[in-house]
């Protein structure tokens, strides 16, 4: 007997988890169920798909299934999204996840001319940090995130290039510094940077690059909100490194003193993740073209500044 999507999906969950217990609660089965698919699954195909012994490891038969299983789980996701394109328009729920390195400037205008287009199309945005995005993506919550590029590979999750933007000084207006004019971080006394937390995956990033060129960081204010790092930096003499697309909308305004880092420049990547099982929606992969737009409009104008300048800032300014 050929095996029912219902198995593949519970052998590829089992797999991209390593545990029958976090499988079932993704699946919305119970932990026995699962085992007792999977199991039965092996004897129907008279190879032993995990290994038991220590845990759950896949056997190296299993690892070459579930590459298998994968594409039959997309085949079955296009087949059905063509049957969607026949219908008047598109309908339904998109689940995004997003930092808040994208919900301060980029979400608003997205959601507005996304709506416009679509607007039988529910929208749900759920703003958190990469890990718990990434978590959340890989159990099925999310139709795809944007998170910053992961340092390793995680099972059942394709990564692509999202954008690539430029990091800035962010400070208080009037202080010493020229708006627009590119900084030498190690030319600074006394800097007092609030940073993220330890667990943000932006934090090992900025501690590589002040390790690598010579940064002497004076002292050091952990804030795991982007929103209140804003707040904190125009109300004291403490800055901030913040990615282009998140202050983008301050090259024109003057609420802060915007410096690209130079000598190096820091560039944050940011990248698409989305589940391997299954190509986006096309529901879901409008609103991610919808995303794109807005956020290749903001990073352009942070790209300028960083290129040009304190001439490209007085220019958007004016």
């Amino acid at each position: 007997m050929v095996p029912s999507l219902r198995e593949i999906r519970l052998f590829v969950a089992v797999y991209e988890e390593q545990s029958f217990t976090a499988a079932a609660v993704r699946e919305h089965a119970t932990q026995s169920g699962v085992s007792q698919h999977i199991k039965n699954l092996e004897d129907r195909l008279g190879v032993q798909l995990l290994d038991r012994q220590k845990g759950v490891r896949p056997t190296p038969a299993g690892s070459a299934y579930y590459l298998r299983c994968l594409e039959v789980l997309k085949a079955h996701a296009l087949a059905r999204r063509t049957l969607d394109e026949f219908s008047a328009g598109l309908s339904g729920e998109v689940v995004v996840g997003l930092m808040p390195t994208m919900t301060r400037s980029i979400v608003a205008p997205a959601v507005q001319a996304f709506g416009a287009r679509h607007p039988n199309v529910h929208v749900r945005i759920v703003e958190a940090y990469s890990a718990v995005l990434t978590n959340a993506l890989r159990a099925g919550e999310l139709d795809f995130a944007i998170v910053p590029r992961p340092g390793g590979g995680a099972t059942g999750i394709r990564a692509t290039l999202f954008a690539r933007t430029p990091e800035f000084l962010v400070s208080a207006p009037g202080g010493p510094l020229v708006h627009g004019a590119p900084v030498r971080l190690a030319d600074l006394q006394g800097l007092r940077l609030v940073v993220p937390g330890e667990a943000n995956a932006r934090r090992p990033l900025l501690e590589q690059y002040f390790a690598s060129h010579g940064v002497a960081v004076a002292a050091r204010l952990e804030f795991d909100t982007m929103l209140g790092t804003l707040d904190l930096v125009a109300r004291s003499d403490w800055r901030a490194v913040l990615p282009g697309v998140f202050v983008s909308r301050d090259v024109a305004s003057g609420a802060f003193t915007l410096n690209p880092l130079a000598n190096p420049a820091l560039l944050l990547d940011l990248v698409l993740i989305e589940p391997e099982r299954q190509p986006l929606s096309a529901a879901a992969a409008a609103f991610l073209d919808a995303l794109r737009e807005v956020t290749d409009a903001a990073n352009l104008v942070a790209v300028r500044m960083a290129d040009g300048g304190a001439d490209a800032a007085a220019d958007q300014r004016a």
